[in-house]
């Protein structure tokens, strides 16, 4: 087992816990952040998987544009989600 499967392990394994973060999280705001998290995290796993402009995209759309127009719902409603009934 050499260095890059070691990282590219390390980074799987805060993508799946960043996910994980993103579903329980009560918070909205936190839950956007772990989202922003993941994708720059997958955006990595891209370029270390030798496709450079797939990470950019990612970068730039998911982590960016995305996270951004959530940020932006989040502030015009409710930052806490609710309980269920």
């Amino acid at each position: 087992m050499n260095v890059d499967m070691i990282i590219q392990f390390i980074v799987l394994l805060g993508i799946i816990v960043s996910s994980v973060l993103m579903i329980t999280l009560r918070d909205l705001l936190a839950a956007a952040i772990a989202a922003a998290a993941m994708s720059l995290l997958l955006s990595l796993e891209f370029y270390m998987l030798h496709a450079p402009d797939v990470a950019i995209a990612e970068a730039a759309v998911g982590a960016g544009v995305v996270t951004a127009v959530v940020i932006y719902a989040i502030a015009k409603t409710e930052r806490w989600e609710r309980e269920a009934p």
